[in-house]
């Protein structure tokens, strides 16, 4: 079983109509809440994508370079959905997701399809120059549906997260949510990043193994956490 069916099991179990993600970004001055379904839905899309477009099976690499943000999350969920082994190096790569702020030296990392990501608010596409090598990964996905059913089954030895199988990447994520005190019912504030392998393994995954709910805050205003620690009745918090 995938890393994101193990993850999802225990949201979508109870109807997954729980926020998954609460997602600040300060700098934009906006928020956004996706439920557990919306959230399978972004990756389910991308996973459909990956497989019958780019042809991405179990154990292949697709390069992640994206910061925190929800739509990242649809993204990391998307390729271990249909056993891609995510890591940071692009070279070889069967596709590259970046940010739009690098979209402009995308087209030399090396991955046989590089997708831009505009990291909107909402999920607004990125547009692209005429003739542009690059994919807008948004334009890309929606045209693929909502579920997901793998054709390969993906094993426990498959390679997962920059060369750590399926099987040792959700053990240590189980252990690091103890070793944090996370539960099911809490409410997770985390302002730390999830930089591939390292930031993913020890800021995120954690929060996911146990079915807790995420509260992710991009470019932080230190006079803002307080009150959103208040608003969001936030119970354990990250990086303190």
């Amino acid at each position: 079983m995938s890393v994101t069916e193990t993850l999802l099991r225990g949201y979508l179990a109870t109807g997954g109509g729980k926020p998954l993600i609460t997602f600040y970004d300060d700098a934009a001055g906006y928020r956004i809440e996706l439920s557990a379904v919306t959230v399978a839905n972004w990756a389910a899309k991308t996973a459909n994508w990956l497989r019958d477009e780019l042809d991405v099976e179990p154990g292949m690499p697709v390069a992640v370079r994206l910061p925190a943000h929800w739509q990242t999350l649809g993204v990391l969920l998307g390729a271990w959905w249909c056993g891609a082994e995510v890591r940071a190096d692009t070279e070889g790569a069967e596709v590259a997701l970046v940010p739009a702020s690098e979209s402009e030296s995308a087209g030399d990392l090396g991955a046989r399809t590089v997708a831009v990501v505009g990291l909107d608010a909402l999920g607004a596409p990125v547009r692209l120059p005429a003739g542009s090598a690059l994919v807008d990964y948004t334009s890309e996905i929606r045209v693929y549906g909502d579920d997901f059913i793998p054709m390969d089954p993906v094993e426990g030895d498959s390679p997962a997260l920059s060369g750590a199988t399926v099987d040792t990447v959700l053990a240590a994520a189980t252990t690091k949510a103890a070793e944090f005190g996370i539960g099911s019912n809490d409410r997770v504030l985390s302002t730390l990043d999830w930089t591939v392998p390292e930031g993913v393994a020890a800021n995120l995954l954690p929060v996911l193994a146990v079915g807790a709910s995420l509260v992710q805050v991009q470019h932080a205003d230190p006079a803002k956490l307080a009150d959103r620690r208040e608003t969001e009745r936030v119970t354990k918090a990250l990086g303190e």
